[in-house]
């Protein structure tokens, strides 16, 4: 997914997109209640060491820690070999020590009155991580090690029906899912890559209880507690957020999944998809259901109106993986940002390698903290690749805005954040805007081709809620032991019917170990991310629109070329995790609090017609 991503004290780490994997998972947290106060740091009884100095020393420690930890990381990502796994294992082992050492150092000034910027700096120290380590060694060395070969048995992970030479790469089996419409061709696929996970089960489990230990000794009953107090809120006061802003849009995905699930029903019969019932999952386009844009052509409101063939357009005129991040590129210096440094061309990976395994999961990296960033995807000309590039730019830029901010705020004001700011640009990719840029033609204002527009759109942005909170949920209740190892898979299976209203095409057991086979899983990283962040752009996208295009419909604006909406972007952007979220997300939308009506908006012309459509059908499941 294009997304694809999290001042967390943390050794530098890629974002991931796509629709993030900490390097080293040491990205630490957001505190809530973070004790801002007037008063000069006092001096430590115990070492002498100003609170002011100590962090100063933790933030220059960290750059050159988080720089020499990126580079082996990257080289283990775009050269999989057993060297280079050990070389990052040992890597994060180090960047595990040094966030523990610098927990225990920063519990020196608990009680003192600090200033505000140094408070904040030793409370994102205290947090914790993503993946927090014990504070014993060899524990330590075992937890580094297990989270890399969990990362790199999916990068490696292939579907071999008939032995070596019949092996198929998630990138071809997600190309079957959502080119095919062959019922038992797509089984196939689909249970085929999740023969690459049940081996991960073992290795997730005892990654649970090593991460549990690391974060009861940092204060929290468990690692997602410890996730969830990242966003200057208490841990049940966000999980009650979530839901909030998940019944908030409830009802629209619940009139598409109705709709969707009638189209599906007249393509491959209503015995297969029963109407009452949830979807089998192999029929939606996406390997993970998370997504179902792949199957518009299933689903077009009105055939020919508004074709907006943006893949056929990038064959045609022979774009290239360059030319395509370059177009990319030009919407963001067309707000009044910096073109990318020419070290992004020379060092990024755009294409995948032919003689080598890599992870290809679309990722954006800040190597240095400096000018140092790069992104790393195995480009196809395609329009969902191309959307995908201006996600990853996103973080790019996001990077590039507040690097001059110390180490410890160089980051979203909460992970939601970095998630949402390519994808806010995205939505100014309007078939207005892909005309300026050459591709597509002439392009209709009639109703239909509104509506085939926003069917297209919510097959991406709305169908994807669900799955973006039911994964976190997954991994929260796994954490807290409310799902055993012995219930992984059945309760995976019974949030996914719950909140998606889908279920698997076979039959699953405790064998299988589903979860592992969607990456952020293994890679350990938090999901809730991008559930937050797909409010979040609607958000950040209406506000900007509201410089000098309120007059305009919401699903019809576009930023391109406005620079005054780019400074005020750019101004949030800069403040990286310096001060709680709510002043950033203020400073931009003058609101402090992450509210779904936004959505509602863009998409009341289609939930207009989804009730025509629906009118009689039994909806629900």
């Amino acid at each position: 997914m294009n997304r694809p991503e999290r001042a967390r004290v943390r050794l530098r780490k890629p974002v991931r997109g796509s629709t993030a994997v900490a390097l080293c998972a040491v990205a630490l947290g957001a505190p809530w209640g973070a004790p801002w106060g007037a008063a000069t740091a006092q001096q430590s009884s115990q070492s002498g060491e100003s609170a002011d100095a100590f962090v100063e020393r933790i933030n220059s420690e960290l750059e050159a820690l988080t720089h020499e930890q990126a580079m082996l990381e990257w080289v283990r990502a775009t050269y999989i070999t057993d060297d280079t796994m050990a070389l990052a294992a040992k890597a994060s082992e180090e960047a595990l020590a040094f966030q523990s050492r610098s927990v225990e150092e920063a519990k020196r000034f608990n009680g003192q009155s600090l200033s505000g910027p140094t408070a904040r700096a030793i409370e994102l120290i205290k947090l914790g991580s993503s993946m927090p380590a014990p504070n014993d060694a060899e524990l330590r060395a075992e937890l580094a090690r297990i989270a890399v070969e969990l990362d790199s048995m999916y990068g490696k992970g292939a579907y071999c029906p008939d032995g070596p030479e019949s092996c198929r790469s998630v990138g071809e089996l997600e190309s079957t899912l959502a080119t095919s419409r062959d019922f038992e061709t797509l089984v196939d696929a689909w249970q085929g890559w999740r023969t690459i996970s049940p081996p991960m089960k073992p290795l997730y489990e005892r990654f649970a209880e090593l991460t549990a230990m690391g974060a009861r000794e940092l204060g929290y009953d468990n690692l997602g507690d410890l996730w969830k107090a990242g966003y200057d809120m208490p841990p049940a006061t966000f999980e009650q957020e979530a839901e909030r802003l998940w019944s908030q849009v409830t009802p629209l995905y619940e009139a598409l999944h109705c709709h969707v699930r009638a189209r599906l029903g007249e393509v491959y019969g209503t015995d297969r998809v029963p109407q009452d019932g949830p979807i089998p999952a192999h029929l939606l386009g996406n390997m993970w259901s998370q997504q179902w844009n792949n199957i518009y052509d299933l689903l077009e409101p009105y055939p020919g109106a508004a074709n907006l063939d943006v893949t056929g357009a990038l064959v045609e005129q022979n774009y290239t993986a360059v030319q395509m991040v370059e177009r990319a590129e030009s919407f963001f210096t067309s707000l009044g940002m910096p073109e990318l440094p020419a070290t992004f061309w020379s060092r990024s990976m755009l294409t995948k390698p032919r003689d080598r395994d890599v992870v290809c999961h679309a990722s954006a990296w800040p190597i240095d903290g400096k000018e140092d960033v790069r992104i790393k995807m195995c480009i196809e000309p395609t329009e969902e690749f191309l959307t995908t590039i201006y996600h990853e730019l996103g973080h790019i830029y996001y990077f590039l805005v507040y690097n001059e901010k110390p180490m410890l705020f160089q980051d979203g004001a909460h992970d939601g954040f970095h998630e949402a700011i390519g994808d806010t640009i995205v939505l100014s990719m309007t078939p207005d805007y892909l005309q300026k840029i050459g591709l597509v033609g002439a392009v209709s204002q009639s109703r239909e081709a509104v509506i085939n527009q926003q069917m297209k759109m919510a097959l991406e942005k709305i169908a994807f809620l669900p799955f973006g909170k039911l994964v976190d949920q997954w991994r929260w209740d796994v954490f807290s032991g409310k799902t055993p190892p012995e219930r992984y898979n059945e309760d995976w299976w019974a949030l996914r019917t719950r909140y998606q209203g889908i279920a698997p095409p076979v039959t699953r057991s405790e064998k299988d170990f589903d979860p592992g086979a969607k990456y952020h899983v293994p890679g350990n990283t938090p999901y809730t991310r991008y559930f937050l962040s797909f409010i979040l752009q609607f958000q950040f996208h209406k506000a900007l629109c509201d410089v000098n295009n309120a007059d305009v419909p919401l699903h019809a604006c576009s930023i391109y070329g406005d620079k005054e909406a780019g400074r005020r972007f750019m101004d949030m952007l800069a403040l990286g995790r310096s001060v709680p979220w709510p002043d950033a997300f203020e400073k931009l939308t003058g609101q402090r609090r992450m509210d779904a009506s936004a959505i509602i908006d863009y998409f009341a012309p289609l939930m207009g017609w989804l009730e025509e459509q629906n009118a009689g059908r039994s909806c629900g499941w």
